[in-house]
This record gives structure tokens, sequence and C-alpha cells, in this order.
């Protein structure tokens, strides 16, 4: 993993080059909205863009068996920290969300992104670390729903 710090939703800063031992799941994806705020324009017709929300949701509803695998989880978006607090707060996450705001870790990586209304947005999918190096990566997603089974049934294949 890079040597980037991330802040996070619970105001702290998280360097990614020293997530510790065991495994680490960080679920990417583009945006989140704000009840009540209009989407960009043309979101509906951007392959994979819709549902982050219930994603977010799927990791939360699996937090209990991704702490079970041993897995810490963290999701990540290119959004700045208080517009990802709302969310976090909101759908009671009991997980960190990282903010990419810079596009550094985006960058290292070379993750795929989109572009829209002068956003650029990671593609959805879902890095799986193991003691510091990628293990693993899920891409693409789809449906954003299944995502968090989906690691749930690869971490428990490779126990």
């Amino acid at each position: 993993m890079p040597e980037i710090v991330l802040p996070s939703t619970k105001g702290r800063d998280v360097d990614l080059a020293r997530l510790g031992p065991g495994r680490t799941v960080i679920y990417c994806y583009p945006r989140t909205g704000v009840p009540g705020e209009p989407l960009p324009d043309g979101w509906d017709a951007i392959p994979g863009a819709r549902g982050c929300t219930p994603q977010a949701c799927a990791f939360r509803d699996h937090a209990a068996d991704l702490a079970r695998l041993g897995a810490q989880v963290f999701g990540l978006s290119t959004q700045d920290t208080a517009y990802q607090r709302e969310m976090a707060e909101r759908l009671h996450l009991p997980f960190e969300i990282l903010s990419d705001v810079r596009l550094a870790f985006t960058e290292a990586l070379r993750l795929p992104t989109f572009t829209v209304d002068g956003m650029r947005l990671i593609k959805r999918l879902t890095l799986i670390i193991r003691d510091g190096a990628i293990e693993h990566v899920i891409y693409p997603v789809f449906p954003p729903t299944s995502s968090a089974s989906d690691v749930v049934a690869w971490l428990e294949n490779h126990a």
C-alpha cells in the first residue's frame, strides 16, 4: 500500500501504509447523494453509478461477519469528509469512510475513474489488503447490493 494518509469520518487521519496486520477491506465508490439534493446530470445513465448508499448499507449489515473474519473495513470516495460524515451518520455506519478528495490514493494505485459534472469519481471496486499488500481486487462490482456478501464469501474461501 502506498504511504498516503487520508482523513476519515471519525476525525482522524488513516495512514494506508500502516493498516496493521491482518486483512483490511476498502470498498471504493463514486459518491453518495444527500436526500433532497439533485444527482449530477445524467447520473442514472452512467453504468454502475447508482447504488452507493445500498452498498454502504450492505457493508453495515455485514459488519459482524467481516469482523468475525478478522477484516477491518473502510469505505472510500473522492468526496470531502464533511459530505461523507453526513452519510455515515445518517446510515449509522460502524466503520470509517476515507476521503480521497485530492485523488492521491486514486492516482497512486491508478484506480479507474470517470468524470461527471466536473467531478472525477472512482469507479466502484473493492480492495482486500493483507498485511499491507493488496491481496485481491473485486472489479467490477455489480450489483452494489451484493458487494459486501461477495467480500464475505471471498474471505471465507481464503481464510
